[in-house]
């Protein structure tokens, strides 16, 4: 059973919930986890500007992906930071490349989740889940969120990322703020469960 965490990452938080959701889905026996990531589009001097330069190269390691990934994995589980409520430019430029996909209904049938971060508590997690969602649909994936069952996503004692749509992760304006211990959790439980759906549709 092989597991695709595919992401794309301007300043590392998303590469640390990947690598979360990764950590979740390899902990289900029989299961091989790749990480992949989109391939950039912003400019080496616009990245520069916008201070992610030292950022990037804690997740340069990570192989860029190809469509062709998607079509070899069992289930996917896609992670992109929030741009106005939608995907990143980077995430949606890779999605519209994968037009031969759809057209030999490569994703039917597979599992899909999605994950994301924002600078502030109300930046448009649960949109930019539920309109990414839209774009598995059309591939025929079935979906999974992050089920009330983990129960860090309904605690009061702090302000958390995480909604039943997908793990997620506040990472404050100026970008500072890593994942916390309970959204790191959440990513984890969501790829431990996408990891379990699809071992119980393999079987």
């Amino acid at each position: 059973m092989k597991i695709l965490v595919l992401f794309y990452s301007t300043y590392g938080h998303i590469y640390e919930m990947a690598k979360a959701e990764a950590e979740g889905a390899q902990s289900v026996p029989g299961t091989e986890v790749i990480l992949r990531r989109v391939p950039e589009t912003l400019s080496p001097e616009i990245l520069e500007r916008m201070q992610a330069t030292e950022a990037q190269k804690k997740f340069e390691h990570i192989p860029v992906a190809d469509v062709q990934d998607l079509a070899d994995a069992d289930a996917i589980i896609f992670g992109t930071p929030t741009r106005f409520g939608n995907m990143s430019a980077q995430m949606k430029t890779f999605l519209d490349a994968t037009g031969q996909l759809w057209a030999r209904h490569s994703l039917v049938g597979k599992v899909g989740a999605v994950f994301t971060s924002t600078n502030t508590q109300h930046g448009g997690q649960e949109s930019t889940i539920l309109s990414f969602m839209i774009t598995l649909l059309h591939h025929g994936m079935i979906i999974a969120g992050l089920p009330y069952t983990f129960d860090g996503q309904t605690t009061m004692d702090e302000i958390v990322g995480g909604s039943p749509y997908g793990a997620s992760t506040i990472v404050r304006g100026d970008n500072s703020h890593m994942p916390s211990p309970i959204e790191l959790d959440g990513a984890r439980y969501q790829g431990r469960y996408v990891a379990q759906l699809t071992a119980k549709l393999r079987s």
